[in-house]
């Protein structure tokens, strides 16, 4: 891990081991300190792709993370997102908790999942200085092991089975329910009401009637006008029930809410892409406007309330050397950030979008970027995964120091690095716990606060 610019610099690398189980039933959650190292006397700054000597292995630095956990759910889930929850704003007080909807992956199509997850006694990864007696008597040792014990993470699931391999998940709060929408590799939509299997993981009795009875809640409602797969969707912020879906022909497809809990989906596709939408973001200020991302290596930014032949507004023809995977719309600043497979992070300016030149680029990830996402707390940071098995965390207020001597040859920018997964596809900011990132990889989940942002 690295943290980099006028912040206090620091260094870990987290090392992560898993095996993958079909079985949803077996689920794992542990702290990292459970597999953190000691601190070794000759510790040295490692930056991703830098040849380890004989005798060299990367340890994770605990110091550099408030909190660091990680979860397992059998099957890979390679997309997910968070729950919006009741426990108030801004939760800072150790233990934590935390939802989250994910979808499975696996190898066998007729198992896969939508999962719900319930993280919760996440404690403060960073051990606070005691001062303790050389000859401590075995008592005191075992109330530090029973403390231990209170202490562990713990993780409960209910599942729904799911027809094909989850693409995409997103969960939006309609009225007082939890819902999600599903993107299936099988070329549905699906929409899913999560108010039982939330209950499931609430309620120990509701739980174990959940499982008795292999409850499977059917999905609210089924879009087949697709016909092919895709990886686009996203949920209105300002209007409730609201959703876009993109799919690999190039279609997008505008959701409007009916009452009753169904939606009409307009037949008439947003189709300026000559390639597969990647990814698609509504405006969080403006009702009617969204950004998409695709294939033909093209950002646009679109007007939902102009027919769809007629609604691009904007658009970078070549904003990427190559696909254009993801974007994301930064809440408090007209910026756009977007992701592709040329590795390359570019920060959009939308009052000068049209000039199709963005306004600040990194290239610092070895593979394509698969996540990106500003952070709901502070407008100058944002946070991206790659394929290259890293979490970059960058902050666009950090100015280069020029009368630094002997830095690592990164941008000033990018704060920390996390590491320890493999294939990272996902990850999120919490909106209600200020910092902390949830991330998914084939490896599994990681739950982290570094003491960076």
């Amino acid at each position: 891990m690295v943290k980099m610019g006028d912040k206090q610099q620091d260094e870990t690398v987290a090392t992560s081991e898993s095996e993958d189980d079909d079985e949803m039933e077996m689920c794992q959650m542990e702290g990292a300190d459970e597999e953190m190292e000691d601190e070794n006397e000759d510790e040295k700054v490692y930056l991703p792709g830098e040849p380890l000597e004989e005798g060299e292995e990367l340890v994770c630095d605990e110091s550099a993370y408030m909190m660091y956990h990680q979860a397992q759910t059998g099957a890979p889930c390679l997309s997910f997102d968070i729950i919006p929850d009741s426990l108030g704003d801004k939760r800072e007080t150790f233990p934590l908790t935390c939802y989250c909807a994910s979808g499975s992956q696996s190898e066998h199509g007729h198992l896969n999942h939508v999962i719900v997850m319930k993280m919760e006694n996440l404690h403060r990864t960073t051990k606070e200085k005691k001062e303790s007696d050389e000859n401590e008597d075995e008592s005191d040792e075992e109330e530090e092991d029973d403390d231990d014990e209170e202490k562990k993470p713990e993780l409960e699931t209910a599942s729904i089975k799911h027809s094909g391999s989850v693409n995409r998940i997103r969960v939006t709060t309609i009225g007082q329910k939890s819902i999600a929408a599903t993107w299936s590799e099988n070329g549905k939509v699906y929409i899913w009401d999560l108010t039982r299997p939330l209950h499931a993981v609430n309620d120990s009795n509701i739980m174990s009637v959940y499982i008795r009875n292999e409850e499977s809640p059917a999905p609210i409602y089924t879009f087949k006008g697709h016909q092919v797969e895709g990886f686009a969707v996203d949920w209105s912020p300002l209007m409730e029930g609201r959703l876009l879906t993109g799919d690999c022909k190039k279609n997008i497809h505008l959701w409007t809410p009916k009452e009753g809990g169904a939606w009409h989906v307009d037949q008439r596709p947003y189709s300026g892409h000559t390639s597969s939408v990647e990814d698609i973001q509504w405006s969080p200020n403006e009702n009617n406007v969204f950004a998409s991302c695709s294939v033909d290596r093209s950002i646009r930014i679109w007007d939902a309330r102009a027919a769809p032949n007629k609604a691009c507004m904007l658009t970078a023809e070549e904003a990427h050397d190559r696909d254009v995977n993801v974007l994301h719309w930064n809440r408090s600043e007209p910026f756009i950030a977007s992701g592709g497979d040329d590795g390359v992070i570019k920060v959009w300016d939308l009052r000068q979008f049209q000039k199709g030149k963005a306004a600040a680029s990194f290239k610092h990830h070895t593979a394509p970027i698969t996540s990106i996402e500003w952070n709901p707390y502070d407008s100058s940071v944002f946070a991206a995964s790659g394929s290259d098995n890293q979490i970059t965390i960058w902050d666009l207020s950090v100015e280069k120091d020029t009368e630094g001597e002997g830095e690592p040859d990164v941008p000033p920018q990018l704060l920390f690095i996390h590491q320890g997964q493999t294939d990272i596809k996902e990850l999120h900011w919490h909106k209600q716990l200020p910092g902390v990132i949830v991330s998914t990889a084939h490896s599994g989940f990681n739950i982290f606060r570094t003491i960076s942002v």
